[in-house]
């Protein structure tokens, strides 16, 4: 039987304030709740609780035949149960039918693997607890923001105790390879690797509504026809995409809903394909070579690589600034701090400085809410600037000299 292995992400970022240079250390507030709140509640009463409820019956259905996997970062979870906890309900509501697997990733879906490994651990680690106490699972299997990659961060997630790392199936990467097979990291074979099959999930994520397209209209015989005929050898196609993609990015006069359904019927009754969860692939299924990946890549815009936010002088700068502040956070131990500290990683702010758009027609940029790169650049810097500052004062050493200082006063008053 070939595998099919179906897997949604879902990531929002507290979007940050307009928050101008006067503002530092001044006023320490730095998010945009009516942003965040409208946005993730109209999310979630327009795609996320209709998506879930299709799932559900589809997973009743067909006799629990159907499965899913999806990725929420931490902060995504902290949205749904701060503005829309019926969200968290719905998701519980589909563990229970045993049909649906979460993956880990990191809390904050954040570029702590490329830049700080004891932060991505501790992101995991505290992503990981998100899941089991939410959810009663712990994950097997680990998908990293932006699906990044590399020999490295794999050998990282090993040691961790992960099972299996998804990634995406760059063809600079794997050459004449398929990615339709289970592989493992080059540095310990002992995590294996799936690969999303770029061709088939982007087919869905970006060109179903697009009438130019050489293949529109995608049917579902067309796209079961595809998986059917790549080769009898091949074993499984990992599809993966925005949750969003089924009900914003295809709307529902796109035909997207009737093409879900009807696509999880053929899959069900066909007599070669199935649909499996990641974790249980990786059970299953025997590797068949290691994957080399020196350089980190994703599933970003045509090179796949990180360019997307860490492409130009301003996202560099933003980043470093950030990182570099990773020991003062260690030493404050401030429990409110962290959560700032985990908002203000998320890799969108990066993205929101990107001039990748500029020049390139095909790039698919998120809502983006500032007008430019170095708009978005000075928000971001004004906002870190002013939490370095609270951080500052919040250390022990920084603690220390105060409280000498004043006890000096004191012995001077006395004098």
């Amino acid at each position: 039987m070939k595998k099919i292995s179906l897997y949604f992400q879902i990531h929002h970022p507290f979007n940050l304030r307009k928050y101008r240079f006067l503002d530092i250390g001044n006023d320490h507030y730095y998010f945009d709740d009516y942003h965040n709140e409208s946005e993730i509640q109209n999310m979630a009463s327009s795609i996320y609780l209709p998506n879930n409820d299709r799932l559900k019956r589809l997973i009743e259905t067909h006799d629990g035949n159907f499965k899913v996997a999806f990725s929420i970062s931490g902060t995504t979870i902290e949205m749904f149960e701060k503005y829309c906890p019926v969200v968290i309900d719905s998701f519980k509501e589909l563990v229970e039918t045993g049909c649906v697997e979460f993956l880990a990733e990191t809390y904050a879906h954040s570029l702590s693997s490329v830049k700080d490994e004891n932060e991505f651990k501790r992101q995991v680690e505290q992503h990981r607890s998100k899941i089991e106490s939410l959810f009663g699972q712990t994950p097997k299997v680990f998908r990293n923001s932006e699906l990044i990659y590399s020999d490295e961060i794999g050998s990282v997630v090993a040691s961790m105790g992960f099972d299996g790392m998804i990634t995406e199936g760059a063809k600079h990467v794997l050459g004449w390879k398929s990615p339709n097979f289970v592989y493992c990291n080059s540095l310990n074979p002992r995590l294996k690797i799936l690969l999303r099959n770029y061709k088939l999930s982007d087919d869905i994520r970006f060109k179903f509504s697009n009438t130019e397209w050489s293949e529109y209209p995608l049917t579902p015989e067309k796209y079961v026809s595809w998986i059917k005929s790549s080769g009898d050898t091949e074993e499984i196609y990992n599809i993966c995409f925005d949750y969003e993609t089924i009900g914003k990015q295809n709307n529902k006069e796109s035909g997207i809903y009737d093409f879900v359904d009807s696509f999880v019927d053929l899959v069900v009754s066909d007599k070669v394909l199935e649909f499996d969860t990641p974790s249980n692939v990786i059970d299953r299924l025997q590797t068949i070579s290691s994957v080399h990946v020196p350089y980190p890549i994703s599933w970003s815009d045509e090179e796949r690589d990180l360019s997307s936010w860490m492409g130009n002088d301003l996202q560099n700068e933003a980043l470093n600034k950030l990182y570099d502040i990773a020991p003062l956070l260690q030493e404050s131990g401030n429990a409110e701090m962290l959560e700032i500290w985990n908002y203000i990683q998320s890799s969108d702010h990066f993205r929101y400085m990107s001039t990748k758009w500029f020049s390139d027609g095909e790039i698919q940029m998120k809502e983006n809410p500032y007008d430019s790169p170095y708009d978005a650049f000075i928000n971001y810097m004004n906002v870190l600037n002013d939490f370095k500052i609270q951080l500052e004062k919040d250390t022990p050493e920084k603690k220390l000299v105060e409280g000498i200082a004043g006890l000096k006063k004191i012995i001077e008053a006395q004098l």
